[in-house]
């Protein structure tokens, strides 16, 4: 049994942050209802950046709705309207990530939501909170990127802002929300009390920066401060950072320079005796690492630096991470599958409950697919 067996959430968000967090409570065992528009549904179905397409949908779409059921209802339709409060007045969770003031003219705010389920846990994702003059603004994740320092942290110093190649800030919101319906449910187990939880794409963007922003607290406002090359880490001084070598790229975490430059064979590291030094000199320190890695192949400095317990990695793309071992034993992948049997590969929930993966092999659903289902438990 997993552990939201029995918790029935009715989700009406769309695209990436709401859905991500109900495909976690999903994998977890809820039962997640997404209410979408009748003929068109989620614009996650049609609206991507990619322009790859699987069984008619988008390929996220299909990655972050699996394990969920569709009801198709039109929320401005009296009898579908009527439909809708029926099924939060069952719910032990009602989400969606709308605009500030959407679900209020909808009249299915936490409010009057509440006045129908009193025990009910309401989730919000916004873009930019309730208030100030970015509340309006279009919660989509690189202009939260954009807004919020992120881009100063990756890249090097010369390359200008740099984003992130993933929508960090939704799965970000989305994880937090999660977050705080558990812990809403684990209270409402002992209290009966519901609640509301609101989480903003900025404050999770914010708070996932956490500690760049604490240093920048203390420190009389310094900017990040990126290194001219081999940049991962604009907080740390050398050699943190990815290096190419003779056939590949070689990343290197903290360590002693001059253990490196006896390790590496490198004698001009050998002088950078003093710690200060690791970050003050950073830039020629990564400058000199970098010309002597690409002398040789990758698995030479590995067979040297591995042994001395040297914190460091190969880079891998994602061909030959699918071909390790270490990829292989975690057993991260798995089939969904579509009621019209279309079958597609994607991951499987991280987390593991007594020591067992949480494969969920139901695919994502098409619009309207479980209306005749839920419309008839509603009426019995």
């Amino acid at each position: 049994m997993r552990p939201l067996e029995g918790i029935t959430v009715v989700d009406f968000s769309q695209f990436l942050s709401g859905p991500s967090a109900s495909l976690r409570l999903a994998d977890l065992g809820a039962r997640v209802i997404k209410v979408e528009r009748p003929g068109t549904g989620d614009i996650c179905r049609q609206l991507y950046v990619s322009n790859t397409f699987l069984d008619g949908e988008s390929t996220v779409f299909l990655a972050i709705n699996r394990n969920k059921e569709s009801l198709a209802l039109d929320l401005k339709n009296p009898e579908d309207r009527r439909h809708i409060e029926q099924l939060v007045a069952r719910a032990d969770i009602v989400m969606h990530n709308f605009r500030p003031g959407v679900m209020e003219r909808l009249g299915l705010d936490y409010e009057r939501v509440r006045a129908i389920n009193p025990r009910v846990i309401y989730g919000v994702i916004t873009g930019y909170g309730e208030e100030g003059p970015w509340r309006d603004k279009p919660g989509q994740d690189l202009l939260l990127q954009a807004l919020s320092g992120l881009t100063w942290l990756s890249g090097n110093a010369d390359d200008g802002p740099v984003p992130m190649g993933l929508s960090i800030v939704d799965i970000f919101a989305g994880a937090q929300l999660v977050q705080g319906l558990l812990a809403c449910l684990i209270r409402r187990e002992r209290t009966g009390q519901g609640g509301l939880v609101e989480v903003s794409m900025l404050e999770s963007i914010l708070d996932f920066q956490f500690e760049p922003l604490t240093v920048y607290f203390q420190d009389g406002g310094q900017l990040p401060q990126r290194t001219a090359t081999n940049n991962a880490h604009a907080y740390l001084g050398a050699p943190y950072g990815i290096y190419q070598t003779a056939d590949g790229y070689l990343a290197l975490a903290m360590g002693r320079i001059p253990q490196l430059g006896e390790l590496l064979g490198c004698p001009r590291l050998l002088d950078y005796t003093d710690p200060a030094s690791w970050f003050d000199q950073r830039d020629e320190i990564k400058a000199i690492l970098a010309e002597h890695l690409r002398t040789k192949p990758t698995a030479d400095w590995l067979a040297v630096l591995e042994p001395a317990d040297i914190w460091c990695a190969e880079v891998l793309d994602w061909k030959r991470l699918r071909a390790h071992e270490g990829y292989r034993v975690l057993g991260m992948e798995q089939t969904a599958r579509r009621g019209d049997g279309f079958e597609h590969l994607t991951t499987r929930c991280p987390i593991r409950i007594n020591g067992q993966r949480l494969y969920a092999g139901r695919g994502a659903p098409d619009v309207g697919e479980h209306n005749e289902r839920i419309l008839k438990e509603l009426l019995s």
